[in-house]
């Protein structure tokens, strides 16, 4: 029977067991290894206040924000798609 990932849908760590992370949807538990990671800017200043500080020569410094996402939510949202059966290992 043709295995559909070489991984197995995980990314490589042979150290045993991975953490449980909690997908920002859904709310599933997942492996973290096998959890999709989603990493947005932000700002931390409103939009009039960010164009008064950069006019003025501030440096400003914008937050960072780290989602994880199960599977089954990167397909729905768009940022995972499924291969094609003839692109999937044999």
């Amino acid at each position: 029977m043709p295995k559909k990932r070489k991984s197995s849908g995980k990314t490589g760590s042979n150290k045993g067991k991975h953490k449980m992370v909690q997908c920002n949807k859904c709310g599933r538990h997942v492996a973290r290894s096998k959890a999709k990671i989603v990493r947005r800017r932000t700002n931390l200043v409103d939009g009039r206040m960010h164009k008064e500080l950069r006019d003025s020569g501030t440096i400003i410094i914008s937050g960072n924000i780290k989602k994880y996402l199960c599977i089954s939510c990167a397909v729905h949202s768009g940022l995972v798609s499924q291969r094609a059966e003839d692109k999937r290992k044999e």
